[in-house]
């Protein structure tokens, strides 16, 4: 059996490959290479094709016998998405939708969807549980909550079952310092934190000093991304051995402000960080963290590396790599 993974030379996708490799799995990379990386995936087989492409998927799920599916192709840029929303309907949810029947016709009927935490909008209450109501802010998590009901429609009419794991913020790099977040342009906090340090972008900007937190500044729920790919192994395993569809929270419930990062980064690399304090994005919510409760009990997940010191050392170890 082969699993693919879709989207896999890019930052999450390339830790779950290694993951999986690490695991016995026997692994394909299907990606269009836009964003992800080849160095990323070393010697792990891999075809350039784009979702969008319906012929080379059914090509693609033909030649090779593809057993499950773990999905992490799109885009992810919050900000984009309100600018050019339909990019983000056509390239999260047509590409999606192309996999999907693709997977139908071959018969091959289990997957791991890369969902977000920005299906749930404003926090009514933290941490998130799963069953919070769903009402996201932007183009980009209303599109990741609508292949999430479509999954759901696609069990109860053909059997195909998927988990959605819905990721809250993805951080840090490979203990052993072979891969890393690399996004161009980088919209995250900490790889921008340290990329400023080593003069790879301009000073930092915090976008807004005014929530009602105790800094002023958005507290964020900050996840390992190898914590990741180990929950992303588990929930595999898990629908292999036939557990139905389901939706799960990634992320610790352990916060942390914008500042408390910045503190981190300053004293892991022993470097003053300048930054200064602008107005918030639009979208911004003050306070986002997962409940972690069902990943544990379903999946018998359990974070090892996502302590705020380990996120930042090895990410900071990956950026300076190379100077």
């Amino acid at each position: 059996m082969t699993i693919l993974v879709a989207g896999g030379a890019g930052y999450i996708g390339s830790h779950t490959v290694k993951e999986l490799v690490k695991g016995g799995f026997d692994v394909l990379v299907v990606d269009n290479f836009s964003s992800g990386r080849r160095e990323l995936i070393g010697t792990v087989p891999s075809v350039k094709a784009d979702l969008l492409d319906r012929e080379a998927l059914r090509r693609l799920f033909r030649e090779r016998g593809i057993g499950a599916v773990l999905h992490f192709a799109s885009l992810i840029q919050v900000g984009e998405s309100f600018a050019d929303p339909r990019k983000y309907y056509t390239h999260n949810l047509t590409t999606s939708l192309n996999l999907f029947d693709a997977m139908l016709e071959a018969g091959t009927k289990a997957l791991i969807f890369s969902s977000t935490a920005a299906v749930y909008g404003e926090p009514l209450q933290t941490p998130i549980p799963e069953g919070h109501p769903t009402r996201p802010a932007n183009p980009y998590g209303r599109a990741k909550l609508m292949v999430e009901d479509i999954l759901r429609d696609y069990e109860r009419a053909h059997g195909l079952r998927a988990i959605s794991l819905r990721y809250f913020n993805a951080a840090g790099a490979a203990v052993d310092g072979g891969t890393g977040e690399c996004h161009d342009p980088e919209t995250h906090l900490v790889p921008n934190i340290l990329l400023g340090l080593l003069g790879k972008r301009p000073p930092l900007r915090v976008f807004g000093g005014d929530f009602p937190t105790p800094d002023g500044t958005a507290v964020r729920d900050y996840i390992h991304v190898t914590d990741l790919a180990d929950a992303h192994v588990l929930a595999l395993k898990s629908l292999l051995a036939g557990a139905p569809g389901d939706v799960i929270n990634l992320g610790t419930e352990a916060g942390h402000s914008v500042l408390e990062v910045i503190r981190m980064a300053e004293k892991v690399t022993g470097r003053p960080i300048h930054y200064d304090i602008g107005p918030r994005r639009q979208g911004d919510v003050a306070v986002l963290l997962a409940s972690k409760e069902k990943a544990e009990h379903v999946l018998g997940w359990k974070p090892r590396l996502s302590a705020l010191e380990t996120i930042v050392e090895t990410a900071w170890n990956w950026h300076r790599k190379d100077v």
